[in-house]
């Protein structure tokens, strides 16, 4: 074994890739076409994903070269590199001493964008823990699964949900609560007077009743008095189950090592850092943390460029947002094509200031070609797509930072990852040729937490397949074409019929049921449902009551058809291909 670095290191792979061009249908051989002929200037071919033994370490690296600079901001606020590093090391403590968790036991994080978010995630991180991310919108059907699922034994709770996790926890393992009100870490007559707005004005905090509850504040005072106990912690070890769903609508948590986010973080910066400075950079991070993209793309990846987080707490209020925006020289974004569209038509953001704009990226769901053309013409700089998987923590592509235009490209595989186009047969597809796409490379996951079957569905030796059909040009470039799947994207987030079908049949008057995305100019696709009737006095009002008990939000059908029958094979499985 002997590794090779730098240009010695690149003109050898150049070379082996002429050789193995003619080889490129022999099955599991991979011909890299993009390193060849379309890296850009500066992006390593590889990377190495044991930089650091964990997260924590690649925390304590840049806290501390970083010390003074403002890691994160929200609502005016700001929190340092060394206060962050301080403050987690304080929750740490109180989770391992006063909580008695031990390494490799599960914490759950159910809090928007907020400073609690970071200090919470690398205090857990520190202990030893696993952190799940949890979505604040799910219902009490979707958090008691997650929660029950993943053995979670603590959890932090923005308040706002707390009667939300009231109604189901006597059912889960979850064992202590950790409230949070959205001011907490504003400082004291901010943080009083936002919690104020919040909870009496606003009235955004219904009524609820937990017991074994400690409040975050209190919890950070507790801590600064204990003492850590260093954990020691490997690239195997587990950092994150990450919740994605599936064909069988049931949640699964994805087991993404720290190891595997080491690798993808590094990635993310070897395809970005030749348009970036080291601590000069300040990132818009309006996606929320609990979700893959942000998490790694803009907290992880930012921290070890010593870049400054902008958190936007509600990016639903877009004038909120845009005024926000006006108050700092933000030097990237990232984001989903609902909020770039959703910020193109909010008034005064075309008069806002792009002239430190140097990297704008979206992912989470395909960026619509007049949406990018737009963007440009507003900034003047280009918005770059990306590709990945929650499985894959989540970068498998981005288009190269030299790009000029917008092209329609999921762009050119991370360094370090190789990709298959896969024939129904097994066999390789030639180039141009659509198949299902399959990713191999340190940021794939481990596999799904205690359920071997669906990892041996998704993992075959060492290839992660996707279900994505896509098809490579003759540059290396690479175009989602379909889903094999038959998941739905509402605004990035994966929206899965089983699910929407199994909570419209729980409904009294419904007799069959059937989910389908539909295309959609701002979210990209909407559900739409066909619904036969039991109860011939349903309404559509009944319907959508119904699902909004049951489903988050964006899950929640926008469309809905009664039918008499719904297309079915030989068996009786319904036919959601003949509805669309």
């Amino acid at each position: 074994m002997f590794k090779l670095t730098g240009s010695t290191s690149e003109s050898l792979i150049k070379r082996i890739i002429k050789i193995k061009h003619k080889n490129y249908k022999r099955k599991g051989t991979v011909e890299k076409i993009w390193l060849e002929k379309s890296y850009p200037p500066g992006v390593p071919f590889e990377i190495d994903p044991d930089k650091y033994a964990s997260i924590v370490d690649m925390f304590h690296k840049y806290t501390d070269v970083y010390a003074d600079r403002a890691a994160f901001i929200n609502m005016g606020a700001e929190i340092s590199y060394r206060e962050l590093a301080q403050q987690a090391t304080a929750f740490a403590a109180y989770l391992q001493q006063d909580l008695g968790l031990v390494k490799g036991d599960k914490f759950a994080i159910m809090v928007p964008n907020c400073l609690q978010y970071p200090i919470a995630l690398f205090g857990a991180l520190i202990a030893g823990l696993t952190v799940v991310n949890v979505n604040p919108l799910y219902t009490a059907r979707e958090l008691e699964h997650q929660l029950k699922d993943s053995n979670t034994k603590a959890i932090l709770i923005i308040e706002n949900f707390a009667s939300i996790l009231e109604k189901v926890i006597d059912k889960t393992p979850v064992e202590k609560v950790i409230l949070t009100s959205l001011g907490d870490r504003l400082g004291t007559v901010k943080g009083a007077i936002v919690n104020g707005v919040v909870k009496y004005i606003k009235k955004m905090v219904p009524a609820f009743k937990l017991a074994n509850v400690d409040y975050f504040n209190k919890v950070l005072a507790k801590g600064y008095k204990l003492s850590l106990t260093p954990v020691a912690l490997c690239g195997d070890d587990l950092a994150f189950l990450q919740y994605t769903g599936g064909t069988t609508g049931v949640s699964k948590g994805a087991m993404l090592t720290h190891r595997n986010m080491v690798a993808n973080l590094e990635q993310a910066k070897a395809a970005i850092k030749p348009q970036l400075e080291e601590g000069k950079e300040l990132v818009v991070t309006a996606l929320p943390l609990y979700h893959i993209f942000a998490l790694t793309a803009n907290c992880l990846t930012f921290i070890t460029l010593g870049g400054t987080n902008l958190l936007i707490t509600n990016p639903r209020d877009m004038p909120g947002f845009v005024k926000e925006l006006a108050r700092y020289d933000f030097t990237a974004i990232t984001g989903v094509n609902t909020l770039f569209n959703g910020l193109l038509n909010t008034p005064g953001f075309s008069e806002l200031n792009f002239s430190n704009l140097k990297l704008s990226l979206g992912g989470g769901m395909a960026v619509q070609r007049p949406v990018a053309e737009k963007w440009e013409s507003v900034t003047k700089t280009r918005l770059l797509e990306g590709y990945g998987l929650t499985e894959c923590a989540p970068l498998v592509t981005l288009c190269p930072y030299n790009q000029q235009h917008y092209s329609g490209s999921i762009g050119l595989p991370a360094s370090s990852t190789d990709i298959r186009i896969v024939r129904e047969d097994g066999s390789d597809a030639d180039i141009g040729e659509a198949g299902e796409m399959w990713v191999k490379g340190p940021q794939v996951m481990k596999g799904y937490y205690n359920r071997q079957e669906a990892t041996d569905e998704i993992l075959k030796d060492g290839w992660l397949a996707t279900g994505d059909v896509a098809c490579m040009d003759e540059n290396g470039f690479f175009k989602i074409v379909d889903r094999k799947k038959d998941m739905i994207i509402v605004s990035g987030f994966n929206v899965y019929p089983n699910e929407i079908e199994e909570v419209l049949v729980s409904h009294e008057g419904v007799l069959e049921a059937a989910a389908i995305g539909v295309p959609h100019e701002a979210s990209g696709e909407v559900v739409k449902i066909f619904v036969v009737r039991k109860d011939p006095n349903l309404t559509e009002a009944a319907l959508i009551k119904h699902c909004r008990e049951n489903l988050t939000n964006y899950k929640v059908p926008k469309i809905i058809e009664f039918r008499d029958e719904l297309p079915k094979t030989n068996v009786g499985k319904i036919l959601r291909r003949e509805l669309r």
